[in-house]
């Protein structure tokens, strides 16, 4: 088995879902998942199928994002492993709902972080092992920072009062 790390080209500091599941439905069923959880969402949604004629399934309804999220997925490789990236909308728009969605079997991010996805690899195929999201802690919020973060979160909507 070798280990290989997988950088998330992701350009525009997009936000994106990086996920597992178990069948080829997954692409159709996250596509709806998502247009029926934000009103204008835009997005692109990829699938790498694990058995058959193992294609990078996709859908979406933004062109762009759907070449983003299909080059990301032939990089990673890993079967059954999905992608998506979204616009007009934050994963904490719509991370419930895909997960509840019957095939998806674990999130692995929800982030516009740099992302490194670690991948084993052995004669079979590979897998994904986890991610690398962001980047190290440079030290602990002080009172000063426990303000300005409860403030930007009622600033953006997120809380009230």
């Amino acid at each position: 088995m070798e280990l290989k790390l997988v950088q998330i080209e992701n350009p525009d500091s997009l936000n994106f879902i990086l996920g597992m599941s178990h069948f080829i439905k997954t692409v159709e069923d996250v596509h709806e998942a998502l247009v029926n959880s934000v009103p204008n969402i835009k997005f692109g949604v990829a699938f790498c199928e694990a058995s058959g004629p193992r294609l990078v399934r996709f859908s979406g309804n933004d062109e762009k994002l759907m070449e983003l999220a299909k080059k990301n997925m032939l990089a990673i490789g890993a079967g059954h492993s999905f992608l998506v990236f979204m616009q007009n909308a934050f994963p904490v728009n719509v991370l419930r709902t895909i997960s509840q969605v019957p095939e998806v079997c674990r999130i692995f991010c929800a982030t516009a972080n740099p992302v490194q996805v670690i991948i084993a690899e052995s004669e079979q195929g590979r897998g994904i092992l986890g991610v690398i999201d962001g980047e190290s802690p440079l030290g602990v919020e002080t009172e000063k920072e426990i303000a300005e973060r409860k403030s930007f979160l009622r600033k953006i909507g997120y809380k009230i009062g």
